[in-house]
């Protein structure tokens, strides 16, 4: 790893194995604008933040060295698969350093969500994550409206809950 990555990203490894045994965390954000990162799906496409404006987004942070991410992720393409017709979009943004631990993992895991590779972490540092997984709920107008850091089993009714608020609103 290069050591300005290794420097970025070691912060987030560190909590990744703190928050294994912790329950989720929850905090309602003050409203405040996404970042509008570009990352590129598994084609190279590129996919900007702002090219899902006006659906509810749940934008996830995830590496395949990361216990709790393991057991994230197909929760989140669960819950993607149950609300995508109500206009929900989860994309799934993958740290990996190394493209081939991510493509190994996913697949081990048939998923219908939006993955997209960061393999320098510069999108995590512009949402500010501190923690392995972190996930944001986006509203339609693009603001992140609730942060996730941590996974436990009682997350996935918190995320219900959320994108019921979302989806509820105008």
């Amino acid at each position: 790893m290069r050591e300005t990555n290794m420097k970025r990203i070691l912060p987030i490894i560190l909590l990744c194995g703190a928050l294994t045994a912790a329950s989720d965390r929850v905090s309602a954000a003050a409203s405040k604008p996404a970042p509008d990162i570009t990352l590129h799906n598994a084609a190279g496409e590129a996919i900007h933040l702002s090219d899902v404006r006006g659906k509810v987004v749940l934008v996830d942070f995830w590496a395949s060295w990361c216990p709790p991410c393991q057991t994230s992720f197909p929760a989140l393409d669960a819950l993607y698969r149950e609300y995508r017709e109500r206009g929900v979009e989860v994309l799934a943004i993958n740290v990996d350093e190394k493209r081939r631990d991510a493509d190994a993992f996913l697949d081990r895991h048939s998923h219908a969500l939006t993955v997209l590779f960061d393999p320098k972490g510069a999108s995590p540092l512009a949402f500010g994550v501190k923690g392995m997984p972190s996930s944001f709920l986006i509203d339609r107008e693009g603001n992140i409206r609730f942060t996730h850091m941590g996974y436990s089993g009682n997350v996935d009714e918190s995320y219900r809950r959320e994108l019921a608020q979302l989806l509820s609103e105008h």
